[in-house]
């Protein structure tokens, strides 16, 4: 008998996410929702990431009422969701009890599974949120983020395995947001966190698409015992997005294993997103082949498209190179952190900024603060100069604790300040919009009524141009601005010369 192996939908979060800057808007997504509830995946992940983030940003729409609505139109799947750990689906760390309640306010509105993690693999990051979702009854996924370096070793991540199920966790996933995960690898990391944690803990696998290597990574996974592997349905896969549905399905035929998914429904879901995609083309990565270039340099493919926009908007694209060089060298300095959100936009930004403005003469706040320890513990020390230019400019000392045990209470704050906003409904999934994005959502709360945006054009009309933010500088009260855009987020970036 075949050995079944589930499957995550991602064609409602990551997909879109990673192939069109997450700007699929609510109303495209609903017409496939009672297939995909109907077609047999373990989970269909719909919400967290970016998706908080572009909902309150370009397409004017209530992220909770997404949720909401995902609930009630697909209610035989579970729903999953991807939470930075401590940052939650901001790109600060945020004190204990807003981690409490936003957890407890998404399980409230519809989530089921919470796949946690961390960008620097610091368990203390993600140890509040996880104890949050198991208080809350729902799914607990520990997250590996998979990087390779002089340091990481499959040994050390089956230890991160056992020291997130000590934790609690229901399930263990590896996340490979770079496809970086090779076959042999994917097969020896899958069986070890077996060998040792025990056959009946259960093994997730993700892995992007963008090398070309990580179909047969996840083949080599199941064969080793993953339980469940990440795919979106083929008209929003590949590229810098995953790996085909349809297509793992037809791999694993006659090998023993099944994923039992409905082979009508997917080509009704394949048929739907493919009237979809062609609205949304401005949006859409020019990422469209294989980029093994990315084993060398570590760098996701949606932050190299847009490292590659930026350099042009300063009429500096003939330094990509220089950039793509420079990047494994600051991250070599910031003590190898994998590069997922935010440590990636926070790596790519500072590397930008070494090449056009001479190494280090500028540091960005957010790579201060890594360099300083205000974002978690890396696996290897931090370069001692660069940690002194870091202090110097900030005046902050390095820190070896938990960062959010140096924040203070805050949520009484937070709703004080969300309540006397024009718009806000003074629900507790209102301040944690404010919480997460304080300046986005002031002017949210003020335009929701209007009603959510489509930002899909029809195939035969002329798509205006996608306004990506200036990377200008303007001098500030001796500090520099820069709006910057990495991996689809745009930031506005406060740096102030480094003496």
């Amino acid at each position: 008998m075949a050995k079944t192996i589930d499957v995550t939908e991602l064609i409602l979060r990551d997909a879109h996410q990673s192939l069109m800057a997450t700007r699929m808007a609510m109303e495209d997504m609903i017409p496939a929702c009672a297939d995909l509830d109907q077609a047999g995946y373990w989970s269909v992940e719909c919400w967290g990431g970016a998706t908080f983030d572009a909902c309150i940003r370009f397409l004017n729409e209530d992220p909770w009422e997404r949720l909401r609505t995902f609930r009630k139109l697909m209610p035989h799947t579970r729903l999953q969701m991807l939470l930075r750990g401590q940052n939650l689906l901001g790109y600060r760390h945020y004190e204990d009890t807003v981690v409490d309640r936003f957890v407890e306010k998404a399980a409230e509105n519809g989530m089921d599974v919470f796949r946690v993690f961390d960008a620097l693999n610091d368990i203390r990051n993600v140890r509040r949120s996880i104890e949050a979702v198991r208080r809350a009854g729902k799914h607990a996924q520990g997250t590996i983020c998979y990087t390779v370096s002089p340091l990481h070793t499959v040994e050390g991540f089956i230890e991160m395995a056992e020291r997130l199920l000590d934790l609690g966790c229901d399930s263990i996933c590896i996340k490979d947001m770079a496809a970086l995960l090779k076959p042999h690898a994917a097969y020896e990391l899958v069986k070890g966190i077996k060998d040792t944690c025990g056959s009946d803990v259960r093994v997730h696998v993700h892995v992007h698409a963008t090398t070309g290597v990580t179909m047969v990574s996840l083949m080599k996974a199941i064969e080793a015992g993953a339980d469940c592997v990440d795919t979106a349905i083929s008209s929003l896969s590949l590229g810098p997005g995953h790996n085909p549905t349809e297509s793992l399905v037809e791999m694993l035929e006659g090998t023993g294993f099944d994923t039992k998914l409905d082979k009508a429904r997917l080509l009704k879901i394949k048929d739907y997103f493919n009237t979809v995609r062609p609205r949304y083309k401005e949006f859409l990565s020019n990422i469209i082949g294989v980029e093994t270039e990315i084993f060398a340099s570590q760098i996701p493919g949606g932050m190299l498209s847009n490292m590659e926009s930026q350099l042009k908007q300063q009429k500096a694209a003939d330094r990509l190179k220089e950039v793509l060089l420079e990047v494994p060298n600051v991250r070599k300095d910031a003590g190898y952190p994998p590069l997922v959100t935010p440590s990636s936009q926070i790596v790519g930004t500072q590397a930008v900024f070494n090449v056009m403005m001479g190494r280090y003469k500028v540091l960005t706040g957010e790579f201060a603060d890594l360099m300083l320890g205000y974002y978690g513990e890396t696996i290897a020390r931090r370069d001692r100069h660069v940690i002194e230019l870091a202090n110097k400019q900030t005046g902050k000392p390095i820190i070896d604790c938990r960062p959010a045990d140096l924040l203070k209470p805050e949520w009484q704050e937070l709703r004080t300040a969300a309540l006397a906003l024009n718009g806000c409904n003074g629900s507790d999934e209102d301040v944690l919009t404010y919480a997460m994005f304080p300046q986005v959502a002031t002017k949210f709360f003020t335009t929701r009524a209007e009603g959510a945006k489509n930002l899909g054009k029809q195939p035969d009309a002329q798509p205006a141009p996608v306004p990506h933010p200036a990377a200008s500088a303007k001098p500030a009260a001796g500090s520099m601005i820069y709006d910057v855009k990495f991996n689809g987020h745009e930031h506005r970036v406060t740096v102030t010369p480094a003496a």
